[in-house]
């Protein structure tokens, strides 16, 4: 797909930063956003290199929610259909071997709030606000958030959030458990690549195993989840970094990780 310019993707070394500019829609979640976006997370998930992908916005929002105007006309099968392919493309971002980050810069509502929950980390400017308004369109957020949310905050919270169609500020969002950080409009990228960086100085096979048992654990009950953690954590035996980090330990000296993948 030829790009349009409405998503930009910048690569340095092992991040990449995914920035949403039509700011003249506040980044509304179109079926062509959705479309590109599709093809960059595609592509982003055979590039090797690439170990953490940040999301930000550009002007007021990071991504203000759906497109109103065309999801007014559909019907409940095309509705259905619309909400799956959102749906789709968060269950991509889960299931990639990469740490998603959510820089959020500005509005994240209804289905912009429900990407920024998609991603596996937030951090979010003073500026932000989140919220999931849908019931006051007479729908209810269809993209994952009546699920994401109470997973993230808990039930108290996502029913206020979920039935009220209030949205929230940024310190708001960090007390309940919903971002990781908060900090100056100025300094939200430079807080998005340090933690990023944080990631980044550990072995990427571990961190991708853990995240692989954490989401699938999600899925299962506690006992089973605990068995399935077994079975990844002696995969991390079979791994060059785990040999070369217990060694480096054990030599009181720096592990220079390989991070290479485990299937």
């Amino acid at each position: 797909m030829e790009p349009t310019g409405k998503i930009l993707v910048e690569r340095k070394g092992p991040i990449a930063t995914i920035t949403f500019n039509d700011p003249a829609t506040l980044n509304a979640l179109t079926q062509d956003f959705l479309t590109e976006f599709w093809w960059i997370l595609q592509e982003l998930s055979t590039d090797d290199i690439v170990k953490v992908v940040i999301l930000t916005g550009t002007g007021k929002a990071f991504v203000a929610g759906a497109d109103i105007a065309y999801m007014s006309a559909l019907t409940p099968c095309e509705a259905a259909h619309y909400a799956r392919d959102t749906v789709e493309i968060y269950r991509m971002m889960n299931q990639m071997e990469k740490v998603f980050i959510a820089a959020v810069n500005g509005y994240a509502l209804g289905g912009g709030c429900e990407l920024a929950m998609a991603c596996d980390l937030r951090v979010a400017s003073l500026r932000a606000k989140f919220g999931l308004p849908e019931v006051s369109l007479g729908i209810f957020p269809g993209g994952g958030g009546t699920q994401r949310l109470p997973r993230l905050v808990g039930d108290t919270w996502a029913k206020e959030l979920i039935f009220t169609g209030d949205a929230i500020s940024a310190q708001r969002a960090e007390t309940i458990g919903l971002v990781n950080a908060v900090s100056q409009p100025e300094e939200l990228m430079n807080t998005a690549y340090a933690l990023a960086h944080r990631i980044l100085r550990n072995s990427q096979s571990a961190v991708a195993l853990a995240k692989r048992s954490i989401n699938g654990g999600r899925q299962m009950g506690l006992d089973a989840a605990i068995d399935r953690d077994q079975s990844l954590f002696g995969l991390c035996f079979g791994s060059e970094d785990q040999k070369e980090a217990m060694q480096a330990f054990l030599e009181k000296r720096p592990a220079a990780f390989r991070h290479q993948l485990i299937d």
